[in-house]
This record gives C-alpha cells, structure tokens and sequence, in this order.
C-alpha cells in the first residue's frame, strides 16, 4: 500500500500512529509530498479530488481518503484488538471525542494556512480569531472529557494527541499546556508510545 502525506499534517500523523500500533507499518511505502489550497499537486488530485492529505492506495489499487477513512480501513486488516470500538456505546463516544479532535485539527491547519500561505496584508484576523476560539472550546471540552481518554487504546486517544502535537508543533504562542491539565498528563504518557516518537514531525 501506498501513503500519500506530509509529515507536519495531524492528520497524515494520526494514520501513521495507528499503522505503527497495529503492526501495519511495514505493508505501508510512505510518499511524503506537500498540498497547499493556493497550488496544484496531480499527484494528490488523481487519488482524492479534494486534493487533500492523506491519501492511501490499497493493495488493490484503490484510493481512499480522507484519514477517518483510511484509519478506520488500517484497523480492518490486523487482528490485534480493533480500534474502533464495536461495542455500540463505547462507539459512539470513541467516535465522538474522535470527530472533535478531527475538527481541532482542522481549525488549527486553517489557521496556519492563513497566517503561512496568504499575504499578510489579505489575512484576516477576525477568522483567525474564529478559528482558533473553536480550538480552545475543543480543548476545553477534552479537558472535561479527559476521563474518557484512558484504558485500551482507541482511536480518540489517537487523534486527541496527534491533535495536541500540533499545537505543540505549530501553535506554542497558545500556551494550552498553562490551561489544561488533565490534557497535558494525557499528552505526555501518550507521547513516550513509539508511535508517537517515530512519527513526529522535525521542527521546521
């Protein structure tokens, strides 16, 4: 299988946290490329039209996207304990803190797009305001949820802390470490998994 991605993207970092947990590493020929929304990479577009990062060719020659897909595909293929929770009330929440962390991602990635990629005299602060008001109401609600964030490894557990890696990696002015504290104990043991190391990011 081919992974199509970028090492600074969360998203790319939480399909490569789950391959590593799982064992599926290996059957895994990683392509590092970059997108940005202001230019064109063929490659990207001929396996997700929204030209967007990750994207994944399976063995079969199929592409899937976007890294909820991929993820959920990568835990269909070994035979260690799912991380998607079948379980239906189990599910739902994993699912849940899972989406919430997906849309931290995102708001932070946007953020970044507008401060790196647009001219400063076209940025738009009271976006960017928006945008980053929706991290910090995610944090929040993580903080409260943190209990939820313990026992077997799930995908929430993932995404939350590919999530904060993130802000580590992209947002230190934020300061969340000084806010959230059950977060950053979470953060921390999460971060010594191998996992973890193997995928971060190089400061750029």
């Amino acid at each position: 299988m081919q992974l199509i991605y970028a090492a600074a993207s969360p998203f790319a970092r939480k399909v490569r946290v789950l391959a590593s947990e799982t064992g599926l590493t290996p059957r895994l020929e990683l392509i590092e490329t970059s997108v940005l929304p202001v230019s064109v990479n063929e490659r990207v577009n001929s396996l997700n039209p929204l030209g967007k990062i990750p994207a994944l060719l399976t063995d079969e020659g199929e592409a899937l996207y976007d890294s909820r897909v991929i993820c959920e595909y990568l835990d269909s293929l070994h035979d260690q304990p799912r991380l998607f929770p079948t379980d239906p009330t189990l599910r739902w929440r994993t699912l849940r803190l899972a989406a919430l962390a997906d849309g931290l991602m995102e708001a932070a990635v946007l953020t970044r797009y507008e401060r790196a990629a647009r001219p400063v005299e076209r940025q738009w602060d009271e976006w960017v305001d928006g945008q980053l008001s929706k991290v910090r109401r995610g944090l929040r609600s993580l903080n409260d949820d943190v209990g939820q964030l313990q026992g077997p490894l799930d995908i929430a557990q993932i995404g939350v802390a590919c999530a904060l890696g993130y802000l580590d990696f992209r947002f230190a002015e934020l300061s969340w470490r000084n806010e959230f504290p059950g977060l950053v104990a979470f953060q921390d043991k999460f971060s010594e998994r191998d996992s973890m190391r193997s995928s971060a990011p190089a400061a750029q």
